[in-house]
């Protein structure tokens, strides 16, 4: 009977507490509920839904041969290839392994990783595109697949990894978080890092290996 009494002659304040108190367990639990429903939700949208293009990242010639193997078994779907080898050689590669070239798409204004991204996102997103098969040697790819969360998901973007097997180490780590932290730059801002102004797209060069 005392503790009845007790429990109702305490203070607002002191019910309060005790009420903000029983409410914490409920809201972390709420907050991992809800945490666990977006991943799995974005899980199951990216599963449903098929890439709409091929992005090839430049860099290694081998890249432009798997790419033209890899289209013989999407026929439907244009291959974007950012910085690659010279257009004649990889007219050359795809037209050997009978993909038409009306589906490639060859730009060479990028000069890194991050400008293999940023130079094409907009326009796939221009396109339509909202899935990508991105491809590149597996080495490279830690550090592509940081950069496309960042890029590609800035304009709604998502991709399926493709890495093209090698015997190179993978790259190190702090490269990794290095463009990670130069994509975040270019979201925000519009900086690459490179040098150019936000409004000012790196001019056309000639493809250098990208790592």
């Amino acid at each position: 009977m005392r503790a009845i009494l007790a429990r109702t002659n305490q203070s607002p304040r002191r019910r309060k507490i005790v009420r903000r108190r029983l409410s914490v367990p409920r809201l972390l639990l709420l907050t991992v509920v809800v945490g666990v429903g977006w991943v799995g939700y974005r899980h199951v949208q990216a599963t449903m839904t098929k890439p709409q293009a091929v992005l090839v990242l430049g860099g290694e010639a081998e890249r432009e041969r798997y790419a033209a193997k890899f289209a013989l078994k999407h026929p439907n779907l244009p291959i974007w290839i950012s910085s690659g080898a010279p257009r004649e050689y990889s007219e050359w590669v795809f037209s050997e392994a009978g993909v038409d070239l009306q589906r490639l798409k060859l730009d060479y204004r990028a000069v890194d990783t991050l400008t293999n991204f940023t130079t094409l996102v907009d326009d796939l997103k221009t396109q339509g595109v909202t899935k990508v098969y991105l491809v590149t040697s597996d080495y490279h790819m830690r550090r592509s697949r940081m950069i496309g969360e960042i890029i590609l998901g800035s304009r709604g973007i998502d991709f399926q990894a493709v890495a093209i097997p090698s015997q190179e180490p993978e790259e190190d780590v702090a490269k990794v978080l290095r463009d990670g932290g130069r994509a975040v730059l270019w979201v925000m801002t519009g900086y690459t890092g490179y040098g150019e102004s936000p409004s000012v797209t790196p001019p056309a060069v000639t493809p250098t290996p990208t790592r």
